[in-house]
């Protein structure tokens, strides 16, 4: 099968939709199909080039949600010859479209496209003023759609708001033999004190401002604690800094960017993983790495948290934006190795449903389906 996955966000700065194509591309390349790559990049001189990419469009910082994403906005994308040629040359069996009305790159690909179109749809907010404003015209493409896949039941119900018709929910994945139990800690965070840890982009949604008000209140009860706060510096890096400084905290440290091999290690490194994001959550990767690493989780009680944490089994769900709730849920993994103990395994058992290629079959499986249900109805 001959399948390419179009994303609309820049290769150069890796995101969630971007390692989730290379995962599923991964996957299906192992199983004997052929994958390419459409997505932009900013910055062109450091792209791959080699003959499974193309890329398409210069990206732009975007701000959405209390997040930023870098996606082209250049209306001359969909009539874009080059697009055009590239998918009549080719002649895909699958266009695996990730957020596909999210214009102008995947709805370009789904205008030309003349293959099977899967979209699978991420996002989940409150609301989408973009969607609701351009919904009459994504609307003369949406039947292009041969299949509708969303990553949790909140995203399905962000997008069926706007767009209604039949989803399927495939989760997103996790490489569970990247996070297990053999990557070595840090030496330095060795050193007897509980290690509580945050990974992620600095941004407000994340609710990095929450945990360390509630670091505050951890610190007074157990002195002898740690934060580690593991994410690129960003603009508001100054801001939480400051907020160190105001709450006169020792003991936090911030680390940066971390690659991929860093990344496992921080987790291992960890007795605690928190995560007080405010909301705007389609799912929760970086819970199902911390479950991977066998480490239980706090998290913020989110539809996309809530969609992978069972309360009180594999992890704690505590109210967002409220800094005493999460100081009193860290304080009380704290207080008992048992618990920790009890809910890193059964975290480790929830993160191995999400491996990838448990996931990627799933897909696979699901374009099988959709290419004989296309077949069907073109007969």
């Amino acid at each position: 099968m001959k399948i390419v996955q179009v994303s609309p966000y820049d290769y150069a700065y890796p995101g969630g939709v971007n390692r989730h194509i290379f995962a599923l591309g991964e996957r299906f390349t192992r199983m004997g199909h052929e994958v390419k790559y459409i997505l932009p990049t900013s910055r062109p001189k450091e792209a791959p080039k080699d003959n499974h990419f193309y890329f398409v469009g210069r990206p732009i910082p975007i701000h959405a949600s209390g997040s930023i994403v870098r996606s082209p906005v250049s209306p001359r994308i969909f009539f874009s010859d080059h697009l055009c040629e590239i998918l009549e040359e080719e002649r895909f069996d699958i266009v695996h479209l990730h957020e596909p009305l999210f214009p102008p790159l995947t709805t370009a690909c789904l205008r030309y496209s003349r293959s099977t179109n899967i979209g699978t749809f991420h996002a989940a907010r409150a609301r989408s003023w973009g969607y609701w404003f351009w919904r009459p015209w994504l609307n003369q493409w949406t039947p292009k759609l041969d299949g509708r896949i969303a990553v949790s039941k909140p995203a399905l119900e962000f997008i069926s708001h706007y767009f209604p018709g039949e989803y399927t929910i495939i989760p997103n994945g996790i490489d569970i033999p990247h996070f297990d139990a053999h990557r070595e800690p840090f030496p330095e965070f060795r050193d007897g004190k509980i290690n509580i840890l945050f990974v992620g982009r600095l941004e407000k949604r994340k609710g990095l401002g929450y945990l360390l008000a509630a670091f505050r209140l951890v610190k007074r009860a157990y002195p002898n604690t740690r934060l580690i706060v593991v994410g690129p510096a960003s603009p508001s890096l100054w801001k939480y800094r400051w907020l160190v400084k105001r709450y006169h905290l020792t003991d936090v440290i911030f680390t940066g960017y971390a690659s991929g091999d860093e990344i496992p290690r921080y987790y291992h490194s960890a007795d605690i993983f928190c995560a007080p994001a405010t909301g705007s959550e389609s799912f929760g990767i970086v819970l199902l790495e911390a479950m991977a690493a066998s480490k239980p989780v706090v998290a913020s009680n989110i539809l996309g948290y809530a969609s992978v944490i069972t309360e009180g089994v594999d992890g704690l769900l505590v109210k967002p934006r409220d800094a005493g709730a999460l100081a009193q849920a860290i304080n009380a993994l704290i207080e008992n190795k048992a618990l920790r103990e009890s809910l890193g395994a059964q975290g480790r058992k929830k993160a191995e449903l999400h491996d990838w290629d448990r996931v990627a079959r799933r897909v696979m499986d699901y374009y099988e389906q959709t290419l004989e249900k296309h077949r069907r109805s073109a007969r």
